[in-house]
């Protein structure tokens, strides 16, 4: 114990000069500096002795984060212009060494990454990655912070991906990282696209377009100028227009066309033989970038394979049928199109469904798809902008599938409640009460032991 106790002293004593200056410029007073030394001498004897656990590191650091915050809170009030002392260097200190004692500890080192990045240290953060990734090789996770973190805060894809690699070398078998790289050029290339809408390029391209197209306006149509900040500040224009050549490079780049995801998407397939979920955690994340110019591209891509390893999938259907108007706003001229298509490939999907059923008295994968059905489509009524001509042929549709869905029930021989309850009460919450109300009395008779969750006042229903 003599041993833990002189380690502490020692450590205390290389904090008196801080100490000393903090309450000479009257940052801290008498009792205060009193309360610090004190906190600080009982974490030290904890660490310092047998049976310290990491969690004691943390709330060491995390106690010297708070006093630091509040030592540059009181300097900007009393206006001192500087000290000699901050406590970054005894936070790092600390950390430091919890991260050697406690090397297997996760949580530990993600503080530790945490309180380097805020203090905006970029080296020091790429020397604690660099320890931590040799230590734990084997964690997707790490390897997928440290990659967004180069594209992220450094901007070097060519960090990011080499990070990637060597994180699939240790972690092949993780889906995850797969994903994660395919989100990490899918984040790339939302940075190009905004680089190439800042600069221009994409609307030199669009005005080249209108000016082919000029002839066929009509001449009661007055076609406006487009401003851009060039036209407000000449400094900006440049000197000699846009290079063609460079710009019909950027468009057909590997990098804008959706060639490098699709190509982590393949290769995914083969690392996990075609498995459908990896393949719809591709589909759902490619998705999110609906206003990139390749998106509609990757998801043609990988709904064939999807449509190849599970073609009569209720999960594989309804990514097939909500595919047409990924990324279309309600209010978009092109949504009532991409809507109408959606709506065949509803027809068509239940129609697979019903003609491969091998047991006739079985009919849980229709019911899937059309509890899908329903839950998609009721999103979109929520929406205020919706057209009303649109919203009848929704409201109509989801009478027709609801039919559907309650012959396909009573079709059931497991006998088993389904998640109408829940469709029902959302149905009366969307005010479609001609639907709502018929439902409740259907489901009654169908499960009358289940009686308490369809009884409910209407009023007293939710989502």
């Amino acid at each position: 114990m003599a041993g833990a106790s002189d380690k502490a002293r020692f450590y205390l004593e290389q904090s008196v000069p801080e100490l000393q200056e903090l309450a000479a410029k009257k940052i801290f007073t008498t009792q205060e500096v009193s309360s610090i030394t004190k906190k600080r001498s009982d974490f030290e004897h904890k660490l310092n002795a047998r049976g310290s656990q990491p969690s004691d590191y943390a709330r060491y650091a995390e106690y010297e984060m708070n006093l630091e915050s509040l030592r540059k809170k009181r300097v900007k009030r009393l206006g001192v212009k500087s000290t000699n002392h901050t406590g970054q260097r005894r936070i790092f200190f600390v950390l430091d060494r919890a991260t050697r004692k406690f090397r297997g500890d996760i949580g530990l080192w993600m503080q530790y990454v945490a309180y380097a990045r805020k203090q905006k240290s970029n080296k020091r953060v790429s020397q604690i990655l660099t320890t931590v990734l040799r230590l734990h090789p084997t964690k997707a996770e790490l390897w997928i912070f440290a990659a967004n973190y180069a594209l992220e805060e450094r901007g070097d894809i060519t960090e990011a991906r080499s990070y990637m690699q060597r994180g699939l070398r240790f972690c092949g078998r993780d889906g995850r990282l797969w994903v994660e790289y395919a989100r990490l050029e899918m984040g790339y290339i939302v940075k190009v696209v905004g680089r190439r809408r800042i600069l221009g390029l994409d609307q030199a391209q669009d005005e080249r377009d209108t000016k082919k197209g000029a002839e066929g306006i009509d001449g009661d149509v007055v076609a406006l100028p487009a401003i851009t900040a060039e036209d407000i500040n000449a400094d900006q224009r440049p000197s000699e227009g846009v290079d063609e050549e460079a710009l019909q490079k950027l468009g057909a780049s590997p990098a804008l066309s959706g060639a490098i995801p699709m190509a982590i998407f393949d290769a995914a397939m083969k690392q996990f033989k075609e498995d459908q979920k990896i393949c719809m955690q591709f589909f759902d994340m490619i998705a999110e970038f609906y206003d990139m110019p390749c998106t509609r591209k990757i998801l043609v891509h990988i709904m064939d394979t999807l449509q190849t390893i599970a073609p009569g999938s209720p999960e594989t259907l309804i990514r097939w049928i909500q595919q047409p108007v990924i990324g279309l706003n309600v209010s978009s001229p092109g949504f009532p199109t991409g809507l109408g298509l959606c709506l065949d490939r509803m027809k068509a999907a239940l129609k697979r469904l019903e003609s491969s059923s091998t047991a006739p008295k079985t009919a849980q994968s229709p019911c899937m798809l059309e509890q899908q059905v329903i839950e998609w489509m009721l999103q979109y009524l929520k929406e205020e902008e919706l057209d009303p001509d649109v919203s009848k042929v929704i409201v109509m549709t989801l009478g027709k599938v609801w039919s559907q869905l309650q012959s396909d029930i009573e079709l059931d021989s497991s006998g088993k409640c389904p998640e109408v309850a829940s469709l029902i009460s959302k149905f009366q919450a969307q005010g479609l009460h001609r639907i709502a109300e018929p439902a409740r009395a259907w489901a009654l008779r169908m499960w009358p032991s289940e009686s308490e969750l369809f009884s409910q006042d209407a009023e007293d229903w939710v989502i």
